[in-house]
């Protein structure tokens, strides 16, 4: 029965209870929160010793926080404990409510364990509920969702008793309160953590952009930001300096192109391309008079992982100098050095991109593998025996029974009397002679015709669109512009010119066709006396 004074020991340990419970929400920081859980045990809860420990992130408990010795805190403080052996601890215990009371009798198989204890030996119980020095109790603390977030250990109660049901009772409410407030107080500490990550995230998303901004506007070569998507898919909103220096175009002006504006007819193809796949291009660009630079494009789209491709960043270098030299490198690998006039290679790969292995049936019906030919080191068939021509043209003969009269002539042209040039006056004569004739030669055709030297003094037209007499008439008027004198050092020096007609058609190689002109060529030398075709 409850003496008359108890009901007031309760009210007034309330009032203590109540008050160190409305301390642990004023704590700011996990350490002391913990540390005011461990204090409001021992002076609301009429224990000496108290002690919080926390679980860590490695499932771990460590000693966060000791309350009412000194001692104990010196050599339990920043300790920890297994996970396992505070398993042991929470399963093995007797159950009081949410508690776990260990008596002193059981506790003896935890003594050496991993675990931070403050325990010291005594007598046994002089009464039963008398308080033994092994005993250990223990109030788990967990959150809304279950989860084990520390363990409150107590120990030595003023009293000398184990708690009773009103002690116990109190110890559980305190022990649900300390975990919403260790729950706050990790809410909060992440929160803090949150906010300093990203701020720092923050801090250094403006020093990347700074960095870019600066990288981006004085870049030494172009750099430009377009749109991708939506109706102003490819305009540029952001180009440095470097960019409209090299085009020659205010930042103004610029933002209202894309580069398909700016693009070369020629390259359109290699523009959208590059723009499709991504990666490096080169291709000519517009300057602002009008000119073109070639330059060198890296294209990287910068994408967001929800909202899709953003904006695409290109980079514009200028190549035009190299551009320059390779252009030169391979006009000299294609061109005769001393007339500048394509050369043999160029001649025959000409020839050979117009004609196909394929034998166009002479009634046009579909053509068949010219399967017995070879094929020459300069692509005379065009492409491999049987392989498909539906989008090829054939070209025939003019005489062929499908055609329209019309071909393509080549015209094999051999120079009369240059040796006895060479020999009167020297190779340089004979070289300038080879320069003039060529010079006359271009200047007798038609831009889309082509004018080649094979060496020595042998060169070779290509017309297409001419039936036999055009062709004949086109050697007349060609040998009649090499006649004239030609002036060299205050001399006057004269060479003719032979002329043979051979006619181009799918299923034949470049050989086959230059040795039919270099055949009637001859016949035709062979036909005019000498005297006629002397140099004067």
């Amino acid at each position: 029965m409850e003496t008359e004074t108890e009901p007031y020991v309760r009210l007034a340990s309330l009032r203590e209870l109540h008050q160190v419970v409305a301390q642990l929400n004023t704590a700011r920081s996990m350490a002391d929160t913990l540390q005011t859980v461990a204090d409001g045990a021992v002076a609301a809860l009429g224990f000496e010793l108290a002690a919080v420990n926390l679980v860590r992130d490695d499932g771990n408990l460590l000693v966060a926080a000791v309350a009412g010795n000194d001692s104990a805190e010196a050599a339990m403080a920043g300790r920890a404990g297994s996970r396992a052996s505070w398993e042991r601890r929470l399963t093995m215990g007797e159950r009081w409510g949410e508690l776990r009371f260990i008596p002193y009798t059981e506790g003896w198989v935890l003594d050496h364990d991993d675990v931070p204890q403050w325990h010291t030996t005594g007598p046994a119980p002089r009464y039963p509920d008398e308080w033994h020095p092994m005993d250990r109790l223990f109030a788990p603390m967990y959150a809304s969702d279950g989860e084990l977030l520390a363990v409150l250990e107590v120990d030595r109660p003023r009293d000398g008793k184990r708690p009773g049901p009103w002690g116990c009772e109190a110890l559980q409410l305190y022990a649900s309160q300390a975990a919403i407030a260790i729950g706050n107080a990790r809410l909060r500490g992440n929160m803090q953590r949150a906010l300093v990550r990203l701020e720092r995230e923050q801090q250094a998303l403006r020093a990347s952009e700074e960095s870019f901004r600066q990288a981006f506007e004085y870049a030494p070569s172009g750099m430009a930001i377009a749109e991708v998507g939506g109706e102003g898919h490819g305009r540029l909103i952001r180009v440095n300096d470097a960019l409209c220096r090299l085009l020659g175009r205010p930042v103004a002006m610029l933002r209202r192109y894309s580069f398909a504006d700016l693009v070369h007819p020629e390259d359109t193809g290699v523009l959208l391309r590059t723009a499709a796949e991504g990666g490096r291009a080169e291709l000519r660009l517009q300057r602002r008079d009008g000119s073109y630079v070639w330059v060198s494009l890296r294209n990287s789209v910068v994408a967001d992982p929800t909202a899709g491709p953003q904006v695409q960043l290109t980079h514009v270098e200028d190549i035009e100098e190299r551009k320059r030299h390779e252009l030169a490198l391979a006009h000299r690998a294609s061109h005769d050095s001393l007339t500048g006039l394509p050369n043999s290679a160029e001649l025959r790969a000409r020839l050979g991109g117009r004609i196909c292995g394929v034998v166009p049936d002479p009634y046009g019906q579909p053509g068949v593998p010219a399967a017995n030919r070879a094929t020459d080191a300069f692509g005379g068939l065009g492409t491999p025996a049987g392989r498909p021509y539906d989008l090829h043209e054939h070209v025939l003969v003019p005489e062929a029974p499908a055609g329209d009269g019309k071909g393509l002539a080549v015209l094999f042209c051999d120079l009369d009397g240059f040796k006895s040039i060479n020999d009167r006056f020297g190779h340089v004569c004979g070289d300038a002679v080879l320069v003039e004739v060529a010079r006359r030669l271009e200047a007798g055709v038609r831009d889309r015709d082509t004018v080649a030297r094979l060496g020595g003094d042998e060169f070779v037209v290509l017309a297409e669109g001419l039936g036999p007499d055009d062709a004949s008439d086109l050697a007349v008027r060609l040998r009649n512009g090499i006649i004239p004198p030609i002036r060299w050092e205050n001399r006057q020096v004269r060479v003719g010119a032979s002329f043979g007609i051979g006619w181009a058609a799918c299923g034949m190689t470049t050989e086959e066709i230059l040795e039919s002109a270099d055949q009637r060529m001859y016949v035709e030398k062979r036909s005019r006396s000498q005297g006629r075709r002397r140099a004067g």
